[in-house]
């Protein structure tokens, strides 16, 4: 029997990359500044503060917007 299923699998984040973080604790724009294995560093482009966080994100959509937002 088939049933509608969610699969969820970890973003390939890369390097550089410009984010918009939606809907949790840790919404906002930020540059992915390093990676590991595990872990994921972002800078955000305003006030400059760097956080190093476990890999968490999943992937929704693709925009093209303004980034930083006002």
């Amino acid at each position: 029997m088939n049933n509608d299923v969610t699969v969820f699998t970890p973003y390939p984040f890369k390097l550089g990359q410009k984010i918009r973080i939606e809907g949790s604790r840790r919404s906002g724009d930020w540059e992915v500044i390093d990676l590991s294995e595990t872990k994921v560093t972002l800078r955000c482009p305003i006030s400059k503060k760097e956080v190093n966080w476990d890999r968490f994100c999943y992937f929704v959509e693709e925009k093209n917007m303004k980034w930083p937002s006002d």
